[in-house]
């Protein structure tokens, strides 16, 4: 197929990130699947035979990104979609969390996914063409007690993304912020930490909101094939948008933060702008 494109998609050992393998796949397109374990490899390259690929990575392993990337560009000379996908919620209060906690939370969510956008910009640059889609959160625009260090991340992927939004829109490189709302995965389960610190001061606060979370883990209202097919539709888009939030829960939690900070903004104007020097 001449219009067949070519995905990364870090992160598919399941959730989301396998749901839009798939998807892509069984649509026409190939997908380079990231996982860290060698024994996952051979049934995601089983997923759709001959367009869906299996490469071993640990994303935190930065010097590992460019064997990766030559290997897709050996294989089939281009990369038109970046997804970055890989990543994982710590809960905790902030006072809970550790430093190691924290630094670990930030090097997956954001410090992985920045290496591995710089990795591909130049093959994006030099092609005149490209989507970067970042796997954020509805938490990247609004934040929740127990969920700092994850808020953190991501509001951290969030603003480089839209930076780079503005540099590289100029060279037909999108880039597009996925803000999905609870989904059908295991990120509030299995595949998600907790700090180890346990304050009790914090039950009707932070604690409240992870037991309400992790508790319905495997009950969420998202159905990840569907947010793949959203996700494939914005990219496939001669406009796609910067922003796509996902679920109603997201569009929800989004609006709720726009009026709150359209609401503070307004009740302390006077104050915010009597800040300049006065004039003789």
């Amino acid at each position: 197929m001449a219009d067949q494109k070519i995905w990364m998609i870090t992160g598919v050992s399941g959730g989301l990130g396998r749901a839009l393998a798939r998807e892509v796949a069984e649509q026409g397109d190939v997908v380079i699947g990231t996982l860290r374990r060698s024994d996952q490899l051979l049934e995601f390259e089983k997923l759709v035979p001959g367009r869906t690929f299996a490469a071993q990575l640990e994303v935190n392993d930065h010097k590992h990104h460019d064997r990766v990337i030559q290997r897709i560009m050996d294989e089939f000379g281009r990369i038109d979609v970046l997804v970055n996908n890989a990543g994982y919620g710590l809960f905790g209060a902030i006072e809970e969390v550790s430093m190691e906690e924290a630094r670990n939370q930030m090097e997956t969510n954001f410090f992985s996914v920045l290496a591995l956008t710089q990795a591909v910009l130049p093959i994006m640059r030099n092609q005149r063409s490209g989507n970067i889609v970042q796997i954020s959160s509805m938490a990247g625009f609004r934040s929740s007690a127990g969920m700092g260090l994850y808020n953190a991340s991501k509001f951290a992927l969030e603003g480089f993304s839209e930076a780079l939004n503005l540099e590289t829109a100029p060279l037909n490189i999108h880039v597009t912020i996925v803000e999905p709302g609870p989904f059908r995965t295991e990120w509030a389960g299995p595949s998600s930490a907790r700090a180890a610190r346990v304050i009790p001061d914090y039950a009707k606060t932070a604690h409240m909101v992870i037991d309400r979370v992790t508790g319905y883990s495997g009950e969420q209202p998202g159905d990840p094939v569907k947010a793949a097919k959203a996700i494939i539709q914005a990219v496939r888009n001669v406009k796609p948008p910067l922003r796509l939030p996902l679920g109603q829960a997201a569009l929800d939690a989004i609006w709720t933060k726009l009026r709150s900070v359209e609401k503070n903004i307004v009740d302390w104007e006077e104050v915010s702008v009597n800040t300049s020097f006065d004039e003789d």
